[in-house]
């Protein structure tokens, strides 16, 4: 299958590592232009390197903290003029703290919600111009399957991701008209270190060993196992591409089952 993705330019936020890199990996193998963006800059050069390793493919990283409002424009702004424009951004942040309702003050709620939502809110915006001047552009969401069923002890994440969705939904009739399709990923348990840190945080936390927290989670999943990053980058670049003709405002779930709801 043609994804169409050749030479346009691709944005992926928080791309140094994680699912943001597989992301940003698996749209270069498709022949894209990608600019990955990150806070840590070694990070994100050693990142490109393995890119371009693997692929072969054209990549620029922009050093950038996704909830400073004016480095998100920059970045957006530098990546455009590099590429030529933007035609697919995938909006992407670190989770937001773990914890239950009682141990988060008002500072941890107004930084989940800088974190979460108003830095998908702030790429869209800045992005928007350039997409709009492609004709045909796709906005892809990383998010949770904590949209669908919430995750106990991610009281932030469960709810400011499920404000992403929420936005990309409202946005996908107010931007369908310029060609744009807008989508979110809820990954469920995928391979990579914000998992082992939360199953760790788990383990201390409730008295266990790593390995009985990682167990009772395989139980959870039908297939049985965890996902991995080029799984979920495979969803990603599907929906961020221009084979995905039809499909818009949604949410695709990739848990290997594990979520119950219809």
């Amino acid at each position: 299958m043609d994804l169409g993705l050749a030479g346009k330019s691709v944005f992926v936020a928080a791309a140094s590592k994680g699912l943001g890199l597989a992301t940003a990996m698996e749209f270069a193998r498709e022949g894209a232009k990608v600019t990955i963006a990150s806070r840590s800059l070694p990070q994100l050069e050693a990142a490109a390197q393995q890119i371009e390793a693997a692929t072969g493919g054209q990549v620029a990283l922009v050093e950038m903290d996704v909830t400073d409002p004016e480095a998100v424009r920059e970045s957006i702004q530098a990546a455009a003029e590099w590429a030529g424009g933007i035609d697919v951004l995938v909006t992407n942040a670190g989770g937001p703290s773990g914890g239950g309702f009682a141990d988060m003050a008002d500072s941890d709620w107004s930084g989940g919600f800088e974190l979460t939502l108003m830095s998908t809110v702030r790429l869209i915006r800045e992005a928007l111009p350039y997409l709009r001047a492609a004709g045909s552009a796709r906005i892809v969401s990383i998010s949770s399957a904590s949209i669908k069923q919430p995750i106990p002890g991610l009281i932030l994440s469960n709810v400011f991701r499920a404000g992403v969705q929420a936005l990309n939904k409202s946005l996908a009739a107010e931007l369908a008209p310029d060609g744009i399709l807008i989508n979110t990923l809820a990954p469920g348990r995928i391979s990579t270190d914000r998992i082992q840190q939360l199953d760790s945080k788990r383990a201390e936390t409730q008295g266990l060993t790593l390995e009985d927290i990682q167990q009772a989670a395989l139980s959870q999943i039908p297939l049985g196992r965890t996902g991995t990053p080029e799984e979920f980058g495979k969803a990603a670049v599907f929906l961020g591409s221009f084979a995905n003709t039809y499909i818009t405002g949604q949410s695709l779930l990739i848990d290997g089952g594990t979520v119950k709801s219809l």
